[in-house]
């Protein structure tokens, strides 16, 4: 696999605005790189969110849920069976409730309801005589599960982020992904959406008079509720999603770490920091990304979802720590299952792929329908290319999980794939980064041939070189635990990337740390630094060119400043 290195452009005036304006002059100089056009995209106040009144027929589906409200009619909302579904699903449930809504929701099972609001489904909504039914981080593909809802007298509201197709659900959608949308975000999770939806609806309430004037009033009514009480929720689904952190996403992210760093979070999301051993104290993106999130997500993948909304719904911290311990079990068995499945997938393939070859599909009769988003994410990161890895369903059907790399738009592809064949996908969706799929089981050696032959036209050479985009050189007077410890504070994340440098450095003695790591003491400009190598186990030469992130890396209560190593080569 051939590799790049590449630095970020950086605009040089947007630079010195940002430094004019009061930035750290290296914070400034990774902005400027990073698409931030003025000193107001640092700014992370909440008053600086997009408003809701630009995001399509959010004051509809606010006015219809407030009609709810005055009418006591029973809304239930359907969740997705992901980590952004379940924050979104305890979004809507918190933020409803505290507006006086008769609530409750429904997550389907991955293994016996399959994704989104289904007929099935419907049915079993309008058994537990709910009036109204409101989708949450899905519902955009759901055009039978709506008619036969709206058939069984029940309105429906939509509101979802992924992308539509042609055809969408006739009700009301809220989704800035939908025709006619001109919302300037196009990156909300789920649980963003359902965010503003609440801010609608409490601005819709508040000039209905439902709420009390002031909190001490004793007239009838309710306290109008602080809808920022619910960013640690939202920070966490908008992370664990891997949606690009725009400016308002980052907003929504930042205002949430900040809650959990001072504590104000739910005691689930407490629960599960400590189930994780990560410190809340200094809660970053990674945390969420890499210990809360997949928690969350092994009870959708292994389990049921309810187990996961009901960590995150938990009022005490005895109910928390028993689900997030849970939680944490699950976790551990994903595990197990996720190596077992990597290792077949990757017996099915040589150690380096034909020169010729673009993307990677594999099944087995015994893989786990659960786990087939992560192993394909495995397999792309092993051999950086597009992958797709497919599990039995029922009826003769396999669902795939796909997963891509930066050149190619992975839903766009399935959808030509689709168009070529018509008869071959049996229904597909997702994002440019990740897509699911379902096919017959006699189908997968046809669907290879034709998926391969699809994004070999798609992409270039140079799409299919594992590339490192960094930002450039960093002095060594920069190369600080001070400065390893201020880009932590920061949001970084999916399009809005953790900084990375390139260096050459003098190596000046190396050890073997366990069977796979080696720390390595580096010195540039007189400098020595230590640094730790990931899976690298052969002798280093006396100069390599890294790419490397500083970190403030802690161990028996020392702080210290180590550069972990993404990549080397000899210089």
């Amino acid at each position: 696999m051939s590799v790049k290195i590449r630095t970020r452009t950086i605009n040089q005036s947007v630079c010195q605005t940002l430094i004019q304006a009061g930035t750290d002059p290296l914070l400034a100089r990774l902005c400027a790189a990073r698409d931030v056009a003025s000193p107001a995209e640092l700014d992370d106040k909440l008053a600086a969110l997009l408003p809701y009144q630009s995001l399509s027929r959010c004051t509809e589906a606010a006015s219809r849920l407030a009609d709810a409200v005055e009418r006591k009619q029973k809304i239930l909302i359907v969740a997705d069976y992901d980590a952004d579904g379940a924050t979104a699903c305890a979004v809507g449930i918190k933020g409803l409730s505290a507006m006086g809504a008769s609530v409750d929701f429904l997550v389907p099972n991955r293994f016996e309801h399959g994704y989104g609001l289904t007929p099935e489904l419907a049915d079993i909504a309008a058994a537990q005589g709910v009036q109204l039914l409101l989708t949450v981080d899905n519902g955009i593909a759901s055009i039978a599960g709506v008619e036969r809802a709206q058939a069984l007298g029940l309105d429906v509201i939509v509101t979802d982020h992924h992308l539509p197709a042609e055809t969408v659900p006739d009700c009301i959608i809220v989704n800035p992904n939908q025709r006619g949308c001109n919302f300037a975000s196009k990156s909300l999770a789920g649980v963003g959406v359902i965010f503003y939806v609440l801010m609608a609806l409490r601005a819709e309430l508040r000039q209905r008079g439902r709420f009390r004037p002031s909190e001490h009033s004793l007239s009838d009514g309710l306290n109008e509720p602080n809808l920022a009480e619910l960013l640690d929720l939202v920070a966490l689904g908008t992370v664990a999603d891997v949606v690009p952190l725009d400016h308002n996403n980052r907003i929504l992210v930042s205002q949430g770490l900040k809650r959990m760093r001072a504590g104000k979070m739910r005691p689930g999301i407490r629960a599960l920091f400590e189930i994780a051993r990560r410190d809340w104290r200094k809660a970053q993106p990674f945390d969420m990304g890499f210990a809360l999130g997949p928690r969350i997500n092994a009870a959708g993948r292994l389990d049921d979802m309810s187990v996961g909304i009901a960590c995150l719904l938990a009022d005490n911290e005895a109910e928390a720590q028993s689900l997030a311990a849970q939680l944490n079990d699950l976790n551990i068995e994903r595990r197990e299952i996720e190596q077992s499945m990597l290792q077949d997938a990757l017996n099915a393939f040589p150690e380096s792929l034909p020169a010729g070859q673009t993307t990677l599909v594999v099944y087995q009769n015994d893989f786990h329908q659960g786990v087939v988003g992560i192993v394909a994410s495995r397999l792309k990161d092993r051999f950086y290319r597009p992958a797709i890895v497919f599990a039995p369903a029922d009826n003769g059907e396999v669902r795939g999980s796909g997963r891509s790399i930066p050149g190619l738009h992975l839903r766009d592809a399935l959808d030509l794939v689709s168009k070529r064949h018509p008869d071959m996908i049996l229904k597909f969706g997702g994002h440019a980064m990740a897509a699911g799929l379902s096919i017959r089981e006699e189908n997968i050696a046809a669907f290879q041939t034709a998926f391969e032959q699809t994004v070999r036209e798609l992409v270039h050479a140079d799409d299919l070189a594992q590339t490192y985009i960094t930002d450039g050189s960093l002095p060594a007077a920069d190369i600080t635990l001070t400065q390893a410890q201020n880009l932590a504070r920061q949001v970084w994340g999916q399009g809005f990337a953790p900084p990375t440098f390139t260096d050459e450095f003098a190596v000046i003695r190396q050890q073997a740390m366990g069977v796979n790591h080696k720390k390595v003491w580096l010195r540039k400009e007189g400098c020595e630094f230590e640094a730790m190598f990931w899976r690298c186990t052969e002798e280093l030469p006396t100069r390599v060119r890294t790419v490397y992130r500083p970190v403030a890396n802690e161990w028996r209560n020392n702080i210290e400043l180590q550069l972990y190593i993404d990549y080397w080569e000899a210089a």
